[in-house]
């Protein structure tokens, strides 16, 4: 192809971040990478991440080098983040940020590192401590519920961990009172539910154990927008109003920004940039490469 007819070299094309403009006027992945990778060359000093938690941080990984098998995705990472906060993590494909998610619960090898909440060390408890000792809840992607089940026995598979199994059967009361949504549903197989109402279901589920920290994955993929701001609102109401501490990975960058109270960018698996979340989203690099403007 001629040069003046390769549409990466025109001079009339503009590009933007996802999701901006037409196919033609949209950075590609590999270009993201690139240019993302270039703003992370400076990185963020473990002072910046200890700044942004304040002075009494509930969750806090130190030098953290993780990943599966023996493939490294973490390279000394850090976060902190206190009580009663949300913090969003960001980033291109493959930047190591569900990655975070799975560490923090158990779900990679740990090379090398230090993850604690509350000031204990829970590096190597496994998934199944860190639910039930550590207070820690994983809210995975879409289509993590039981679909032959109805909602009732799905909030009642939230509490298979504790002792008593009526226990969990009263923990799930507790959430129909809350969530008369689910209420009405109780007795309906979860196949049936809408998008946004299974979402609310995998939430009311990890409630059940009465975590402290919930790590929630995707929030709002595969949801139409108005199921998207429930669940936000959702989310704030367990963050402001019963004091859970939310660390989240969000393809929707605007949104999750628009929620955090600390924003994260992830770059090759390692903190490129950390600020409170509406200041990333009026940061220009930001905006062009990951909110399509």
């Amino acid at each position: 192809m001629p040069e003046s007819e390769d549409p990466q070299r025109s001079g009339d094309q503009r590009v933007t971040g996802y999701g901006g403009g037409s196919v033609g006027t949209v950075i590609s992945v590999e270009d993201v990478n690139r240019q993302a990778a270039a703003i992370a060359e400076a990185g963020v000093s473990a002072g910046r991440v200890a700044e942004l938690a304040g002075p009494e941080p509930f969750v806090k990984i130190e030098r953290l080098r993780a990943g599966y098998g023996k493939m490294e995705i973490l390279h000394g990472f850090n976060l902190q983040v206190a009580r009663r906060q949300s913090l969003c993590l960001i980033g291109p494909n493959g930047a190591g940020k569900s990655t975070v998610l799975h560490s923090i619960f158990g779900f990679t090898d740990i090379f090398d590192g230090r993850i604690s909440v509350g000031g204990k060390d829970v590096t190597r408890l496994s998934a199944k401590d860190k639910l039930k000792t550590a207070g820690i809840a994983y809210i995975l992607q879409d289509k993590s519920v039981f679909p032959g089940m109805t909602v009732e026995e799905n909030l009642w598979m939230g509490g298979y961990l504790m002792d008593k199994p009526q226990r969990a059967k009263e923990k799930a009361e507790e959430i129909f009172g809350k969530y008369p949504r689910l209420a009405e549903r109780r007795a309906h197989p979860a196949k049936v539910l809408s998008g946004g109402e299974r979402r609310l279901l995998e939430i009311s589920r990890a409630l059940v154990m009465d975590p402290e920290v919930l790590l929630v994955d995707e929030p709002s993929i595969g949801l139409e927008p108005r199921f998207i701001d429930m669940v936000f609102e959702i989310l704030d109401d367990l963050q402001r109003g019963e004091g859970k501490t939310i660390i989240m990975v969000e393809q929707n960058a605007k949104k999750g920004l628009e929620f955090a109270d600390i924003g994260y960018v992830l770059v090759s698996g390692q903190l490129a940039m950390a600020g409170p979340g509406k200041a990333l989203l009026e940061d220009p690099e930001v905006g062009r490469l990951f909110l399509g403007g």
